[in-house]
């Protein structure tokens, strides 16, 4: 299995500049060839580590999460990846191989590992290899229930998580959960969603849940308000609460994605 990945670099002088990035106050569109070096952040606390902010909270906008992509020279990484107490995080290798401690507790992570870190755990990552490594992370603030059980660290593969299918579909739409979706302790989801070529969202979804899509493999006609958008693997998909959605997966091989949504809590009542 392969996953899509920011290509970085940057296109020479004979490309058009005429892109299809689009950003509304409903969703935005950040396209693959959008993810180059010149866009990159460098952090603090980070060593020989390329980032790209594809997410973050924004008033008006979706809120409640950051996502990124990172990538890590040999050597790179950080002993203190995470500046806000209160966070909790969700990593998806997309390439080579990484070593994550959570808690003092050291595992090797290849591509399609899933790793959740609770908020409050202290944890590292490092690329202990000679070849780069990168992986997607979400960040999202902890709404924290005190009447239950403290939220624990776990890391899986996605080869081990089965392929629940959807209803009234011919196994042609599956998701693949990361978490207990009945384990109201998390307060956002993650999954890769796959749709076999033909595969297709039946209707517009419109729901509180706000998302961020990173598209791993494959092509679709995807549903964004009220706008048809052509995507590709790499690309991403940022939309707001109620933001209308669909898609129809296109070309000859799956398209697959890897989605965040909020989940679990009341809205606030304030603003």
């Amino acid at each position: 299995m392969t996953y899509a990945f920011p290509p970085g670099g940057l296109p020479d002088q004979s490309v058009s500049p005429e892109g299809t990035a689009v950003f509304t106050e409903a969703y935005a569109v950040l396209p693959a060839c959008t993810m180059r070096d010149i866009v990159t952040s460098f952090l603090p606390g980070w060593l020989s580590a390329k980032v790209w902010i594809l997410a973050r909270p924004l008033t008006g906008f979706a809120e409640t999460f950051a996502q990124y992509a990172v990538e890590l020279a040999p050597g790179g990484g950080s002993a203190e990846p995470e500046p806000v107490i209160g966070a909790q995080a969700a990593i998806f290798v997309a390439f080579g191989t990484l070593r994550i401690s959570i808690g003092g507790a050291r595992e090797d992570i290849r591509a399609g590992h899933f790793v959740y870190i609770p908020a409050g755990a202290h944890w590292e990552i490092w690329n202990t290899s000679d070849a780069p490594a990168g992986f997607h992370w979400i960040r999202k603030k902890y709404e924290r229930l005190d009447t239950l059980n403290p939220l624990e660290a776990f890391v899986v593969h996605e080869s081990d998580v089965v392929a629940n299918p959807m209803p009234d579909c011919n196994g042609v739409w599956v998701t693949q959960r990361f978490f207990d979706p009945f384990d109201l302790r998390y307060d956002f989801h993650a999954n890769i969603v796959t749709f076999q070529p033909g595969g297709r969202i039946p209707f517009a979804e419109t729901h509180v849940m706000e998302h961020g899509l990173y598209v791993l493999q494959g092509t679709a006609r995807y549903l964004l308000n009220k706008d048809w958008v052509e995507v590709g693997p790499g690309d991403f998909m940022w939309l707001r609460a109620f933001c209308p959605q669909a898609c129809i997966a296109t070309g000859d091989e799956p398209f697959r994605y890897l989605l965040y949504k909020d989940v679990n809590r009341h809205p606030a009542l304030t603003l």
